[in-house]
């Protein structure tokens, strides 16, 4: 294969080798792991714990579940899911390891061990046997993997029958002037947080960038029919600025 046919993606704004992209992002999210659940409020002035908690309230844990909660970083969802479900358990996988040890050092993960398992891995390669977990989740991760179709296809594989996918994710708002707005805060403010807090400008400039690359609500959800998922439906949080999508394998 020459240079020219050699398969490329993106990396926020910038075209580069699919065998590439993994380790950028690990660098990224390597580097503000111990700063990232600090940040995520701050540029959202905490307004992600909410999209979270309606995340949960849509998916209305049950008892005795299993849950997957893939690039589950420092352990949000896994938390909430566990609060809500009496004798769930959860499984937390990413790619980034200094991800999962700031989320094993927060108190819940020492309330919830034995009900919570750590795993470094793929989205794209799932260490786990096919029809393994009733739910499948993934919050402000799937714009970041190289190949999201793959990503899909492996949660439709290691879903029970029955069993739910449910993506959080920053979208794309359908009014273009509260688009504008949005855009000026995301390219002029949420660097130079990046910078002030997290000592790293860079990161916080990908991440604005790749939320502009990933799909609007409708393409997204094509998607995740394309992977096998029926009665697949989103709804817009903060009209539109990040968006839940929910997909059943029946």
């Amino acid at each position: 294969m020459s240079e020219s046919d050699t398969p490329t993606t993106h990396f926020g704004f910038q075209d580069v080798p699919e065998g590439e992209k993994a380790g950028m992002v690990h660098g990224v999210f390597s580097r503000v792991a111990n700063r990232y659940d600090l940040m995520n409020d701050l540029m959202s002035a905490g307004i992600h714990r909410l999209w979270k908690d309606a995340m949960m309230d849509w998916l209305a844990p049950r008892p005795g579940q299993e849950l997957l909660d893939v690039a589950g970083g420092t352990g949000d969802i896994a938390f909430r899911f566990l609060r809500r479900a009496r004798g769930a358990t959860a499984t937390v996988l990413d790619m980034t390891e200094p991800m999962l040890v700031e989320g094993q050092k927060r108190a819940e993960a020492e309330h919830l061990a034995d009900r919570l398992t750590w795993v470094v891995g793929d989205a794209m390669a799932l260490p786990f046997a096919d029809n393994t977990f009733d739910v499948y989740t993934i919050s402000f991760g799937i714009r970041n993997v190289t190949r999201i179709p793959d990503a899909l296809s492996e949660a439709f594989r290691v879903l029970k029958p029955g069993g739910r996918i449910m993506v959080l994710e920053f979208s794309q708002l359908p009014d273009p002037g509260l688009q504008w707005l949005y855009d000026r805060y995301s390219f002029n403010v949420i660097p130079v947080m990046g910078k002030i807090v997290a000592n790293d400008r860079e990161s916080y400039q990908y991440l604005v960038e790749s939320i502009r690359k990933f799909p609007d609500q409708e393409t997204f959800a094509g998607m995740i029919r394309a992977a096998g998922f029926n009665l697949v439906k989103y709804r817009n949080l903060t009209m539109g600025v990040a968006a839940l999508h929910s997909g059943w394998k029946l």
